[in-house]
């Protein structure tokens, strides 16, 4: 078994070498860089605290979506709740950007995270479908409808 100091030394490098992708992998998902850190930090703690992952940033990438998706349906709501409209994504744009986050914007989470995760971070299929936790062949259908959608806002533009 390893000791606690050669596991510390590994969590620190997966940190070094995942926070920033996985803050951007966050980012797309929430439309906001506060956010994004805050959801990856939780999820770097949690896998602190799993010591039996046997593929961490797969796990990582996994987590993320999966925070993401919970912390938008939770902004969603609050949002409902309180009789206010949706605020605008933080993070500062420019004009080709804008266009770009427009078009992301109308995707399903799951879309949007399929598309980052594929032309981003360029994971395969497989990859893909394992930090969605689905089949290769969902992956297929939710990047032909992401980019039938991001056609049709392009088009339109």
């Amino acid at each position: 078994m390893f000791s606690e100091s050669v596991v510390r030394d590994d969590f620190d490098a997966l940190y070094a070498a995942q926070f920033a992708p996985m803050v951007r992998l966050a980012c797309v998902t929430t439309g906001s860089v506060p956010a994004a850190e805050d959801v990856v930090q939780e999820v770097f703690l949690a896998l602190l605290h799993r010591p039996d992952v046997r593929e961490p940033t797969a796990w990582l990438r996994r987590a993320v979506v999966s925070r993401c998706t919970s912390w938008l349906r939770r902004r969603r709501l609050e949002h409902r709740h309180a009789g206010q409209p949706e605020p605008e994504p933080l993070v500062p744009l420019g004009p080709d950007a804008i266009a770009v986050r427009a078009g992301l914007a109308r995707l399903r989470p799951r879309h949007r995270a399929a598309i980052f995760l594929r032309y981003y971070l360029d994971l395969s299929e497989a990859e893909i479908a394992a930090a969605l936790n689905c089949r290769p062949g969902t992956v297929k259908s939710l990047l032909h409808r992401a980019h039938s959608a991001l056609r049709e806002h392009f088009d339109d533009h």
